[in-house]
């Protein structure tokens, strides 16, 4: 088997081989156009034999390499995200349908469920509210977090709030789970215990990889030239969503602490700056 146009120098996957052995091939294919080459690896051949990434290590690595996994590696090659070509990211404790015309959950946005957990403690925020819900990754990582919960996802976009509506009712949330188009905050007079939001954050002018740039929805991702747009329309308005002791807490870009940080005490905002994995600052928390 071989990936017709690949890359000049990629390993040919050669009929009768196994996957362990295609799974070698394919991340040296993967290497000019990713970062993490051998779980894109992983993660496609998985996707071909129809089977979860850990039954394949554990159980399937001595199997033929399936058929279908040139036109997989083929369109890794051409940048398209491994979430888009699967279908499904993972993120938190749940699984995501996903797809284009969606941001892709990211891990550093789990920073934010971290935060929220860090600030409620024992208690169960009752209602949670996600601006930007996108295929539900945040509200739906926290009704799985807080069984009790009940939560509403906004967003502008019809796209994403069919993904996230097909997501709630494959984790079995549809009964605690609402979605509504709009913009940011405007229109709703309810008050949450709970805000989370993973607005747009980046520059209009700023560089972006390939399979980012050329896939995932600029609606998402741009807010203006210096980022900070839909901060500036999201933390003026939390305040009078916010129930009594309850906290909002918003995604944010490495370098922008500061700056939003402003935004939100010149609002009246108590900041809790909360980091990554990597440790960078990735929230906000404000109460």
């Amino acid at each position: 088997m071989t990936v017709p146009g690949a890359l000049p120098g990629a390993a040919p996957f050669e009929g009768g081989k196994s996957v362990r052995a295609a799974l070698n091939e394919v991340a040296r294919t993967l290497e000019p156009v990713s970062d993490s080459p051998r779980l894109d690896a992983e993660l496609l051949i998985a996707h071909a034999l129809g089977v979860s990434r850990e039954a394949m290590i554990l159980h399937r690595l001595g199997d033929p390499v399936p058929e279908g996994l040139a036109a997989l590696v083929e369109r890794r090659l051409a940048h398209e995200p491994v979430a888009y070509i699967t279908g499904s990211r993972g993120f938190w404790t749940i699984d995501l349908a996903v797809g284009p015309g969606v941001l892709i959950p990211r891990p550093d946005s789990e920073t934010l469920i971290e935060a929220a957990i860090e600030y409620f403690g024992a208690r169960t925020p009752a209602r949670i509210l996600d601006l930007g819900t996108g295929p539900g990754t945040l509200l739906l990582a926290a009704l799985a977090e807080w069984p009790d919960a009940m939560g509403l996802g906004v967003d502008a976009s019809d796209v994403a709030l069919d993904y996230a509506r097909r997501n709630a009712a494959a984790l079995g949330m549809a009964a605690r789970a609402g979605f509504q188009r709009g913009d940011w905050g405007q229109g709703l007079d309810a008050r949450f215990d709970l805000i989370l939001a993973n607005p747009p954050y980046i520059g209009t002018e700023e560089p972006l990889p390939a399979q980012v740039r050329d896939y995932e929805p600029g609606s998402a991702l741009f807010a203006g030239p210096d980022g900070l747009d839909d901060y500036r329309r999201i933390i003026p308005d939390l305040r009078r969503l916010l129930a009594q002791g309850g906290a909002a807490v918003l995604e944010i870009g490495w370098t922008q602490s500061e700056s939003v940080s402003a935004i939100a005490r010149n609002s009246g905002f108590a900041v809790t700056l909360y980091k990554d994995l990597g440790a960078r600052p990735r929230a906000l928390l404000l109460s």
